[in-house]
């Protein structure tokens, strides 16, 4: 091969390298700051990175809309104060995350994932139900910003050498819906744009990071499975812990709530509502 033909091959070999740098960095982001986030969790610039849904980075819309489910009424519509009140309303004074839970940190939160509840107008609700019925279970009405007796149990798998455990941290649950464990906390932070691995205590510091952290589970684990009914959002969650009989009374505390927050939303819940 002629020097010609030899600089014509690198100079395709490093655009290729290039673009592809460029255009997909890695699923779920933890993009370098010149590149956006796009709204399916990847790396990259252009309207498809930059443009609609784009979660972070030099995005062309600084201040990303509040999702709006195809029926026309947004989340924050059907979030309202009173709904958001009613549940944390129940927690007693003296809970922590009395103080630290808010709906605004909420719907902030919500930005950054525009897929969730963005269905019809009966689905989107169904979807927020679900959302908060989990939220409100494993939280205790927004009482509790971290697991009970958390500290105390090891929640690292050391067999996870991709999002390996820090020195004398522990990944025990964490916010709305109690995040645990290393291998979800690292990708968690990584998405989110907080060190997960060693500052997981930022889940219970930081209430928009917190909410985002319950986004990025629901979105990742939940959502895709909404549609088979509230049985399968529990599965989901908790798999064999709670469904087939391993934690019956679990499961009828979150159907209840559930069939509640439908009732409040006024549309019906649905079939298969246990798992």
């Amino acid at each position: 091969m002629d020097l010609r033909k030899t600089l014509v091959t690198f100079s395709l070999v490093c655009l290729i390298s290039g673009l592809t740098s460029q255009q997909a960095y890695g699923q779920n982001c933890g993009c370098s700051p010149d590149l956006c986030c796009s709204q399916y969790g990847y790396c990259g610039t252009g309207d498809q990175y930059c443009g609609t849904g784009c979660r972070s980075g030099p995005c062309y819309s600084s201040t990303p809309s509040t999702p709006t489910p195809s029926g026309g009424s947004s989340v924050a519509d059907i979030v309202s104060d009173s709904f958001f009140n009613g549940i944390i309303g129940q927690a007693d004074a003296s809970c922590a995350g009395k103080s630290f839970y808010t709906r605004q940190a909420f719907l902030d939160a919500a930005k950054s994932y525009p897929q969730f509840a963005a269905g019809s107008a009966d689905d989107s609700k169904r979807e927020i139900a679900a959302f908060f019925a989990h939220v409100t279970h494993e939280t205790g009405h927004f009482c509790y910003v971290e697991e009970i007796d958390g500290a105390s149990k090891d929640y690292c798998d050391e067999s996870n050498t991709q999002y390996p455990c820090a020195p004398n941290k522990g990944y025990y649950g964490r916010g709305p819906i109690q995040i645990s464990w290393n291998y979800n906390y690292g990708p968690a932070g990584k998405d989110i744009g907080f060190d997960g691995l060693n500052s997981p205590e930022t889940v219970a510091n930081d209430p928009v990071v917190s909410f985002k952290t319950a986004f990025w589970f629901w979105m990742n684990n939940v959502h895709s499975v909404i549609g088979q009914g509230f049985g399968a959002t529990i599965r989901a969650i908790n798999g064999a812990i709670e469904c087939n009989g391993g934690n019956s009374g679990a499961v009828q505390a979150r159907v209840k709530y559930y069939t509640d927050y439908c009732n409040q939303l006024g549309i019906s819940p649905g079939d298969n509502l246990t798992c």
